[in-house]
């Protein structure tokens, strides 16, 4: 029996070969796709740094209103979003997104480069159309009327660059960078400041669209009471109201139709509103029987709640909302009418406006209700010089601005659809709201002294927090220094209606106040020591927050230091900010370091 040959086997020598060039084939697409990446991602990062820059500029621009130079901004920005957006895009790049070490880089560049590139389309190109068509000068007002048309014109811009920014906010910030590298992570933290600064910015100036054209009057008139806060007698919000006036508004007009003091009020029997028990137990039933204490809540929508129907039983009118400001916020608006000549021979400028306002009229006029008149005549006068149109409008807004950020400026809306719109911002004058990111506390400050007092009390803020328990529950603590700056003489030499006269019980000169420290609606109230001693206090709870309040007397010179102390319900690691009645003259509030 035969067999028949095996077949010859393959040389060796030609395998060899062709492993080899199947090997020589990988490594040249490798290196090609490499460098594909690579050159790709230095024009993305080109691009992107490039685009950045243009991103701030554009926000300036807008701002100041210079539309053609924000249209060709936003145009260079836009070609570069694209580039960049395009380069981290393509299959190649996605693959190697996969790889360890580089694929996380290469996975925060291509987010980076999303978020630029919707930025560019969603929001900057909108803006900068919108900014080419309007003009600061637009919404100055012409013989007492503010047009609204702009305003209507540009809310589905605005509307839509809001809702652009807000997700680009959102995206930027989910970006991990806790392994790239430090050039990747500078350009994503780069960008998140930006978006986020123009996200709050735009934020605000949508809300302004939507609201503003209501409020002046587009679809029926309306009538809204204003509160002038005197911060020489402190409230929560500022101070007490001792001025009142009511405006008018119709299809963008503004007249100031009538004007009142705290004298024209009487005190009510009950309060007139229903006031819950925790208002009632920390601030009193005289909250709401007061026209002068219905700021002592620091819940601006009570207070409007509480003034709107005190003006509505006194004088029949059913206004639509309540605004406030203080003299401060005028010497802002002082900035950009320029000085303002009074009935009474006086100029009223930005510089003498607070001591004008807040110290010369009480030596000038004994009785209150002339010094209320001098305050309703002075604020009419600001508010015609910004009616007349011949305010810088630039000055103009950012003197608003600065005023609401210091909680001057403050809005409530009887319509709750309106004043939704103001929730979370400082308009909305509510408690402290944190979030995530940040917990915020509250400072109150009610004068116990009736009288002016208050143009000599200095207050200090220091805030912080200290891990010390085994469950990392954090200990904050807001530390408050009390100072009385009046002259040693001040029972002799001060008036009566600057000390009160002792018609409350306070020694003439004293200074008594009611101090109120809010903690975040989570916490666990440890109380409050005063110089370092543990002290009776009054604790409470508002709204959900925990409120320690206790009443202080100080005698010229005399000072006294405040800590109040909460703990934490859980880990925290962001940022402390306070919230506090806005002085005359405001401190920065420190950052606290203490011990376990």
């Amino acid at each position: 029996m035969s067999s028949s040959p095996s077949a010859p086997a393959a040389p060796p020598k030609r395998t060899r070969t062709i492993v080899g060039l199947v090997v020589l084939g990988l490594l040249v697409i490798v290196v090609a796709a490499t460098a594909w990446v690579g050159i790709r991602g230095l024009q993305a990062k080109d691009a992107l740094e490039a685009a950045v820059p243009l991103a701030e500029n554009i926000k300036n621009q807008i701002t100041a209103g210079d539309g053609a130079a924000a249209a060709v901004t936003a145009a260079e920005l836009a070609d570069f979003a694209a580039t960049a957006q395009d380069r981290t895009s393509d299959p190649i790049w996605r693959t190697y997104e996969l790889l360890p070490l580089l694929g996380p880089n290469l996975t925060a560049v291509s987010q980076l480069a999303a978020v630029v590139d919707d930025v560019a389309q969603n929001a900057v190109t909108p803006l900068a159309a919108l900014a080419g068509t309007l003009n600061l000068a637009d919404f100055k007002p012409v013989d007492g009327a503010i047009a609204l048309q702009p305003l209507l014109d540009a809310q589905p811009a605005v509307t839509a660059a809001n809702t652009a920014l807000e997700r680009a906010a959102t995206d930027v910030s989910a970006i991990e960078t806790d392994t790239v590298l430090d050039v990747v992570r500078t350009a994503v933290t780069r960008l998140q400041t930006v978006t986020v600064e123009t996200s709050a910015t735009l934020d605000g100036m949508n809300r302004a669209v939507t609201l503003l054209p209501a409020m002046l009057g587009a679809t029926a008139p309306r009538d809204y009471i204003l509160l002038f806060q005197n911060p020489a007698e402190l409230r929560s919000t500022g101070g007490i109201p001792g001025a009142l006036a009511l405006l008018h508004t119709d299809n963008g007009s503004i007249e100031l139709t009538q004007q009142a003091s705290s004298t024209s009020f009487p005190q009510y029997p009950d309060p007139v509103l229903p006031l819950s028990d925790e208002t009632r137990s920390i601030y009193g039933d005289i909250t709401g029987q007061f026209i002068q204490n219905v700021t002592m809540t620091p819940d601006f929508a009570q207070t409007g709640a509480l003034a709107r129907e005190m003006w509505r039983l006194e004088f029949g009118t059913e206004a639509n909302g309540v605004l406030s400001v203080d003299p401060v916020a005028l010497s802002y608006l002082l900035d950009a009418t320029g000085p303002i000549t009074l009935a009474t021979g006086d100029e009223l400028t930005a510089d003498n406006a607070v001591q004008l306002l807040l110290s010369e009229v009480y030596a000038r006029y004994e009785d209150p209700q002339q010094q209320d008149i001098f305050f309703a005549a002075a604020a009419g006068a600001v508010f015609d010089a910004v009616k007349s149109g011949n305010a810088d409008p630039t000055k103009l807004i950012a003197a608003l601005a600065r005023a609401a950020t210091e909680n001057r400026v403050l809005v409530y809306n009887a319509d709750p659809a309106e004043q939704a719109i103001l929730h979370g911002t400082t308009l909305a004058g509510a408690r402290p709201i944190s979030d995530d990111m940040t917990n915020r506390f509250g400072l109150y400050l009610n004068d116990g002294t009736g009288a002016k007092m208050d143009l000599y009390l200095d207050v200090q803020t220091a805030i912080g927090q200290q891990t010390c328990r085994k469950d990392l529950r954090p200990q904050y603590a807001l530390e408050v220094t009390l100072t009385n700056t009046a002259p040693a003489d001040a029972a002799t030499t001060l008036p009566a209606y600057v000390t009160g006269g002792g018609a409350f019980g306070v020694p003439l000169g004293n200074i008594k106040t009611m101090v109120s420290g809010y903690g975040t609606p989570e916490v666990q109230n440890l109380g409050l020591t005063r110089d370092g001693a543990e002290v009776p206090y009054h604790p409470a709870i508002d709204a959900g927050y925990a409120v320690s309040t206790i009443g202080i007397e100080l005698a010229p010179g005399e000072s006294t230091v405040l800590r109040f102390n909460w703990l934490g319900p859980k880990p925290f690691s962001g940022n402390l900010e306070l919230r506090s009645t806005p002085l005359i003259a405001l401190n920065e509030t420190a950052s606290l370091d203490f011990s376990c």
